[in-house]
């Protein structure tokens, strides 16, 4: 293969696709997690601070963000550490968001 036929494929391959546009964007997740971590601790602390406990609701919220991520990821790359990081956070998400509706359900005055 020349290197017009590599430089052809490529083209191909990248069709109706921004490099430059694909790196914002990948930034911009980037920096959705870090808000939403930012955000999410800040309330988690003055929920506790304030005496009404923990609510695991609002961190099953923010891990599901990277556990979509990793899924996606999973899903286009097919490497094995991002399915183990996504089947994580899904555990993870999983466990808080059924703490949470048990906690909404059982406890009488709720969060």
């Amino acid at each position: 293969m020349d290197k017009y036929e590599i430089l052809a494929k490529s083209r191909a391959e990248n069709k109706n696709h921004d490099i430059y546009e694909q790196d914002v964007l990948k930034q911009a997740s980037k920096s959705a997690v870090v808000v939403q971590m930012s955000l999410a601790t800040i309330f988690f602390l003055a929920q506790i601070f304030s005496g009404k406990g923990i609510n695991w609701g609002l961190w099953a919220l923010v891990f599901s963000g990277n556990m979509t991520i990793n899924w996606v990821k999973y899903r286009k790359l097919h490497r094995k550490y991002e399915l183990v990081i996504a089947i994580a956070y899904a555990i993870l998400v999983s466990v808080m968001s059924g703490y949470y509706i048990y906690h909404l359900v059982a406890s009488p005055s709720g969060l």
